[in-house]
Order: structure tokens, then C-alpha cells, then sequence
């Protein structure tokens, strides 16, 4: 009977097995994890989780039963050492496990501070999966005093629920703005003002030199302007890297990722790739999507390639971010943009709407679902918007659609 092996048991390897059953296949399926806990999803964890306002369970994407009931055998706590992609084995440990068809869900590390500057000491935490999480719990507490070391969207979601928290704040961004990376100054300075207001101390174009500790714990924060800071502990946002150490031990080709063609196939025949892990081709040039849409609906296009289906994987890029009662809603992506256009509606409602030469291209939009689907609506048609209609709060957005 064919045997279906994924490695990788968060949002895009759950979709993946999930799709093969529903999809008719009735082989083997095998789901390999190295946490112990059940496939669970990962945006909950640094908000409603953290927060105390989610239980473990009610992580979990499926019950334990969904898996026993299709007959797929999950091995968690597994760390895979090996790929042998010409005797189609996976080797953990000393055992041996063969395979027809594999998938590499491997997802993406978060990014470390040196332990050359203290990233080894205790109360220096990273946001990632459920164990760092549990790890950092404790420490946010009302009146303590923490740093946030990057001004992305990981950095800025910890800021918020440490703030919610009761925890004295300061998050230093090494750029010369917050978000610089992936939005408009427009957006950038909506965050600002909305932490800023919730009391955290943010400095632009401010890294961190070094930690300091006392028998082997985070005491104290030097910047790189030379002023100092006592903290409590320390949590390291400044992005994450694509897990491909397996699939480049196994020679597949690395590419941003572990490259894929159209249809989530790697270098080597019968190995595939989705989530985060994965390059593939979009429109003219090559990317890799961190989020969970994209593990979701790569995963499932990928398992009915692997079923023979021959599908060409058409990303369509959303993302969303919570901030205390703000919703950040992005639809498409806004690289290469030359005009932001606003939207501004009551409140904390607001949109910025993002054009390469008169088309457009991406939107963040603010507490305002009703502007982030049009506009994704509209990206995802290839359509454009009136700017002048986009920037008139009182005008209809959905004639736009129409057009």
C-alpha cells in the first residue's frame, strides 16, 4: 500500500494529511512532529493564549480522535535526523521509516540574539511555539519590565499583550521606523501612535548592544546609543528564517526555502513542499509567504498534486495582525509600491490603499473589514480602484467592484 510521510506537524503538514483523506486517498499517512502536543494553531499563542484567555485545548486544529478515526498515525515528539530521498527512507533515531510520497512542512525558526551579546541568558524568550510561550508566561506579569527587540509585527503583538499585561515596555527598533520592512510610513506611524498611547516606549533607529545578567538571568539592556535599561525579561521579535536544514541535507534545492515548482514539487520527484518552508513561483519572480493562509491552502493544493490532480498554486496573500482592540487586516503584497493612498474613517478605523504605477497592489486596512474586502476583492481579480473614490470616506466602495 503507497505511504505518505509529512514532516512537520503545524498548520501546513494538519492541512496537508486532513486534504489527502478527504481528497479519496486511502494509503498510509504518517505526520511527524518534534513538539508533543497535537497540531495546534500559532497566532493565538503570543495574544489569547499569553493572556490567559485560551485554554491548551482549545489550541488544537483537530482532537486527537479526528486522526485515529482516518487513519493517520501521528508521531509527535519525533525529531527526523535524515532524509534518504534514493532509498525513499526518513531516518529518527535508529529507526528506519520508507516511504512513496513525502511532504516537507517544516515551517520557519524564529530568529536568535547572538550568545556572544546574552542571547543564552535566562529570561531572553522568543515567540514561536507553545513551549516558548509557557516559558515566558510568568514573567509577564504587572510591573515588570521588559524589552521588545524588533519593530515588526512579532515585536508589536508582544508589546501589546505586555502592555495589556501591566508590564512596563520599551521596544527598540534598529531601523529608522517601525515596520519598515513591510509597510508604508503611513502604517508605521498608525502603530506608533496606538502603542505609544497604551504607554510603551518605543525608540527608531535604536538597536541593542548587549545583555547583561546576574547568575545566568537578564538584568540589564545596553543600547546601541549607550543608554541602559533594567529589565525583567526580553523578547526577541526580529523575524524567522525558513526550516530547510533537512531537505538541504537531502541535496533538494534551497532557494529562500526549499524551492518547489508551481505545483509544490521539489527538486527531487517524489519530496513536496508547503507553508512556510517553501519557495515557489509567483507571477514573474519567486517567493516564500509566512502565514497561515498560505500553509493552509498550499498544503491542500499540494496534497491533491500528490494525488495526481497536476494543480498550479495560485497564492493569494493575506495576513492579519492583533493589537489591543485593533485589527490589521493586509490583503496582496505591497513591494515595489510607488503611492499610498488613505482611507480615513471614524476612529481607529482607517485604510491605506498601496499602488505600483496606478494599479493596485496591497492594503492594510484598520478596524475596516468592509475596505480590506474590496481591496482584496480587487487584487485578486487585478483590478484597481479609483483613488479618488478610495480616498473619500463618504464615497461606496462597492460600485469599485463593478468596474
Amino acid at each position: 500500500m503507497t505511504h505518505i510521510a509529512v514532516i512537520g506537524a503545524g498548520q501546513a503538514g494538519a492541512s496537508l494529511v486532513a486534504k489527502l483523506r478527504k481528497s479519496g486517498f486511502d494509503g498510509d499517512i504518517t505526520l511527524i512532529g518534534a513538539e508533543e502536543a497535537l497540531p495546534y494553531q500559532r497566532p493565538p499563542l503570543s495574544k489569547a493564549y499569553l493572556l490567559g484567555e485560551m485554554e491548551v485545548e482549545r489550541l488544537f486544529l483537530r482532537p486527537e480522535s479526528f486522526y485515529a478515526e482516518n487513519n493517520i498515525t501521528l508521531r509527535l515528539g519525533a525529531k527526523v535526523d535524515a532524509i534518504d530521498p534514493a532509498a525513499k527512507t526518513i531516518r529518527i533515531g535508529e529507526e528506519i521509516i520508507a516511504y512513496d510520497q513525502l511532504a516537507l512542512t517544516t515551517g520557519s525558526h524564529p530568529r536568535r540574539l547572538p550568545v556572544s551579546i546574552g542571547g543564552d541568558l535566562r529570561g531572553v524568550h522568543v515567540v514561536r511555539d507553545l513551549t516558548d510561550v509557557d516559558a515566558m508566561a510568568p514573567a509577564v506579569t504587572d510591573g515588570a519590565r521588559a524589552l521588545i527587540v524588533g519593530g515588526g509585527y512579532i515585536g508589536l503583538e508582544a508589546a501589546a499583550v505586555c502592555a495589556k499585561r501591566g508590564v512596563s515596555v520599551t521596544l527598540v527598533e534598529m531601523a529608522d521606523r517601525i515596520l519598515q520592512r513591510v509597510a508604508a510610513p503611513e502604517t508605521s506611524d498608525y502603530f506608533r501612535t496606538l502603542h505609544t498611547g497604551q504607554g510603551v516606549d518605543i525608540r527608531e533607529g535604536v538597536g541593542l548592544n548587549h545583555l547583561e545578567g546576574e547568575d545566568g538571568t537578564v538584568t540589564r539592556a545596553v543600547l546601541s546609543d549607550g543608554s541602559t535599561l533594567d529589565v525583567d525579561f526580553v523578547v526577541v521579535g526580529v523575524g524567522i528564517a525558513p526550516a530547510y536544514e533537512l531537505a538541504e541535507t537531502a541535496d533538494l534545492e534551497i532557494e529562500n526555502g526549499i524551492r518547489t515548482d508551481a505545483h509544490g514539487r521539489t527538486s527531487d520527484a517524489s519530496i513536496w513542499a508547503a507553508g512556510d518552508c517553501a519557495s515557489f513561483p509567483y507571477k514573474d519572480h519567486r517567493i516564500r509567504l509566512e502565514s497561515v493562509p498560505n500553509a493552509i491552502d498550499q498544503a491542500e493544493v499540494v496534497a491533491e498534486n500528490m494525488l495526481g490532480a497536476e494543480k498550479t498554486y495560485v497564492a493569494t496573500p493575506w495576513f492579519w495582525s492583533d493589537q489591543y482592540d485593533v485589527k490589521l487586516q493586509i490583503a496582496g503584497l505591497n513591494s515595489g509600491y510607488d503611492n499610498v493612498v488613505t482611507r480615513q474613517g471614524e476612529g481607529a478605523t482607517t485604510s491605506f490603499w498601496y499602488y505600483t504605477g496606478g494599479q493596485l497592489v496591497a492594503v492594510d486596512a484598520m478596524n475596516d473589514p468592509r475596505a480590506y474586502m474590496v481591496a482584496k476583492r480587487l487584487i485578486e481579480a487585478g483590478k484597481t480602484a479609483d483613488k479618488t473614490v478610495v480616498a473619500n470616506p463618504d464615497a461606496d466602495l462597492k460600485p469599485l467592484l463593478k468596474a
